[in-house]
């Protein structure tokens, strides 16, 4: 996984900075600004329902994340021009946030 400027590896599945990677349109892994096409990655069932947990990436860095010893085997790869940020509502189950591409390629 890339490091962030100042060197720390971040989390990408810690909640500030997943909001922080949709508010800024930065890549989760490497934390540079996303271009297109924007890539998420997920399990069956998020790409199934079109939502993910993993903030966005370049596609070359969650292709490199996928390939990491901790990644999910079942992890697929989404690949979108735009998406939206959707935050959990009181009554939702699960309470993390997720990205919802909106123009898949």
């Amino acid at each position: 996984m890339i490091a962030v400027a100042d060197g720390r590896v971040p989390d990408v599945t810690a909640g500030r900075w997943v909001t922080q990677c949709a508010l800024s349109r930065i890549c989760g892994s490497c934390a540079e600004s996303l271009g297109r096409p924007v890539a998420f990655l997920g399990t069956p069932a998020e790409v199934a329902r079109n939502a993910f947990h993993l903030p966005p990436m370049h596609v070359a860095c969650a292709e490199d994340l996928r390939r990491t010893p901790d990644a999910d085997p079942t992890w697929q790869l989404t690949l979108t021009a735009g998406f939206e940020f959707v935050r959990p509502a009181r009554e939702d189950e699960d309470r993390r946030p997720t990205f919802q591409p909106n123009s898949l390629l």
